[in-house]
């Protein structure tokens, strides 16, 4: 890195105005020559700070309703002026060194999010001459400091208060990096808004090329294994509500397994409105479980499958109070518990169990919300499609059979069909009164799936008798059909789209079997 550069002229341009006047008035009283534009020049000078106005310092006045300001030779000159080699240059054209450039842009994003933005006040709020400014900084970073963030105000000011008034070359290559890193952010986002205006026969869902932000936000253990590293990025703008953005109460730090584990079991549990309760193992609900309360809802979770629930993550649709916090401790080992909120007494209850990881999400609002892509990584490339988040209405699904499933049975039918969405493919759910019985997961064999959650069922010494089944996927033949009834399942909710769809409905109507047909599929890789 280059040696510390002095500054002594510095240019402000903001949108964001957050501390820019205790730092303005810490860099004047360093003796910083201040240049600045319009609403930020007023500003400074509103609170005594001495300061140039663009107008005043290029000898060209801001025309076009502001659209040209400091797009002028004198001011990207002396940015991008080469202190070693383009002196006799600058000097011949009268421009001075601007060595430090405190820039933030137009609000775009904030624009776009009010509901009742235009396309033209969309583009209206594009900045131009504020990325090139910061830009053409952070190119010349060997001899300029280009500042985008707010609270890195106070990293400049560290630097200049050490090194009597000059800033090093190490903190001018992270600024300058820092703000590629945010203009290419501010352009991706430019770039996805106006994708959705493309002429209908063009346009498509996906972006012709996907820029993604993420930013670190942990160094993990290891990842699936020990031999493997691993970190958390987090997706910008934040997405609320999730595994990712929770609040970390208390506990040894989270693994990449928990993490994943985590995901499935907040996003499983926020399917539900009534108090629910799912606990996962190896990305797989083991346990789901709607009650009067939470209490009973953990407690039909658990008993679905107390083997595998010894160690897994458990989720939680509502606040965590002390009763339930010490019937989980008393009752099993958790890795991690998820929550909208946990009680102080809960809290209390909780932490003599150093280990165990406390995440508190926030109370969501089951409101179907705007998302990015859902995405899986391959070798080479990356797998993008929607979120399955499509509600099942009263109107998705069709009673095919002879047999109509009573209001208890529906009600189960529907909880089950949720359930099995979280499960991996071919998935399995048999249910009743708001509880899992028995799961069969990711088997290669839809029977196979089927008489894996029926011993599972078997195991918990539950009585499937009056039980109800949700598949992921269509029944492909007749002879799961046949052994759900050997069962004593009475109602099965399923995809339709087999050829033998009618094959399917005449076995569910020799054995009095309700059948409802759903239009969607619900693989899960």
């Amino acid at each position: 890195m280059s040696h510390p550069i002095m500054i002594q002229r510095a240019l402000i341009s903001v949108s964001d105005k957050t501390n820019i006047i205790p730092f303005a008035q810490a860099l004047f009283s360093m003796g910083v020559e201040i240049i600045s534009t319009g609403g930020t020049c007023a500003l400074l000078r509103q609170h005594n700070i001495k300061v140039t106005e663009i107008s005043d310092y290029t000898g060209f006045p801001e025309i076009m309703g502001g659209r040209v300001k400091t797009l002028h030779p004198k001011v990207h000159g002396g940015i991008l002026g080469r202190r070693d080699t383009d002196a006799d240059i600058m000097i011949d054209h009268h421009i001075d060194d601007i060595d430090l450039v405190i820039v933030n842009l137009y609000p775009f994003e904030d624009t776009i999010k009010d509901k009742n933005c235009t396309l033209h006040r969309a583009i209206e709020n594009i900045d131009i001459g504020g990325p090139t400014l910061l830009r053409a900084a952070a190119k010349n970073y060997e001899w300029v400091s280009a500042v985008v963030d707010p609270k890195d105000y106070q990293i400049i000011l560290d630097d200049m208060k050490q090194l009597e008034g000059a800033v090093s070359g190490e903190t001018r290559f992270k600024l300058a990096v820092k703000v590629f890193a945010h203009t290419a952010y501010y352009e991706k986002t430019i770039a996805d808004y106006l994708h959705k205006f493309n002429e209908p026969e063009t346009s498509s869902p996906f972006p012709a090329q996907l820029n993604i932000e993420l930013n670190l936000a942990d160094t993990l253990r290891y990842g699936e294994n020990p031999q493997q590293r691993a970190a958390l990025y987090l997706e910008k703008p934040i997405v609320p509500h999730t595994l990712a953005t929770a609040e970390f109460k208390q506990g040894k730090a989270l693994s990449f397994n928990n993490l994943a584990d985590g995901d499935a079991a907040l996003e499983c549990v926020k399917q539900f409105n009534e108090p629910a309760c799912v606990i996962v193992k190896h990305a797989n609900p083991c346990g789901i479980g709607l009650g009067v309360d939470l209490n009973e809802a953990y407690q039909k979770a658990y008993q679905c499958d107390p083997e595998s629930s010894f160690g897994g993550i458990i989720a939680f649709n509502n606040i965590v109070d002390d009763t339930l916090m010490q019937t989980i401790l008393n009752q099993q080992f958790v890795e991690v518990i998820i929550a909208p909120t946990f009680s102080q007494a809960a809290l209390n209850v909780a932490k003599h169990k150093t280990n165990l990881r406390l995440l508190e999400v926030g109370l969501w609002d089951n409101q179907l919300q705007e998302q990015s892509f859902d995405m899986k990584r391959i070798k080479g490339g990356l797998l993008i499609q929607d979120f399955d988040n499509f509600p099942l209405a009263e109107n998705d699904y069709q009673i095919v059979s002879q047999h109509k499933p009573s209001s208890y049975e529906l009600k189960d039918l529907v909880f089950a069909l949720k359930a099995v969405k979280f499960v991996k493919s071919n998935g399995i759910v048999i249910a009743k009164s708001g509880q899992t019985l028995g799961i069969g997961a990711g088997q290669m064999s839809r029977v196979f799936a089927l008489k894996i959650a029926h011993e599972r069922a078997k195991a918990s010494s539950f009585s499937i008798e009056e039980a109800v089944l949700a598949s992921d996927a269509f029944f492909p033949f007749r002879d799961s059909i046949d052994i759900a009834a050997q069962m004593g399942i009475k109602a099965i909710i399923q995809p339709s789209g087999s050829k033998r769809d009618n094959e399917i409905i005449c076995a569910a109507n020799e054995h009095k079997i309700a059948l409802i047909f759903v239009p969607h599929r619900y693989f899960k890789h």
